[in-house]
């Protein structure tokens, strides 16, 4: 069964823009750090980060857990 925007409750509305909400500032916050990282301080290749970060939504927490080497 599929359910659409207009169908769900006030609660669940709220769930989803939280969510959706979160998941953009993680994406956000990605971005940034991967972009004035330099490549000597990120696990494997630039390139291959920015196309995880795009991956919703493992790809965004995947770099900021893993993708970084230390602190900047």
């Amino acid at each position: 069964m599929t359910r659409s925007w207009h169908n769900l409750d006030p609660r669940q509305r709220a769930a989803v823009t939280v969510l959706a909400a979160a998941e953009l500032l993680c994406t956000a916050v990605a971005a940034a750090d991967l972009a004035r990282r330099p490549s000597s301080s990120v696990r494997g290749a630039k390139a291959v980060w920015w196309l995880a970060v795009f991956v919703q939504p493992i790809g965004p927490p995947a770099y900021l857990i893993w993708g970084r080497r230390g602190r900047r």
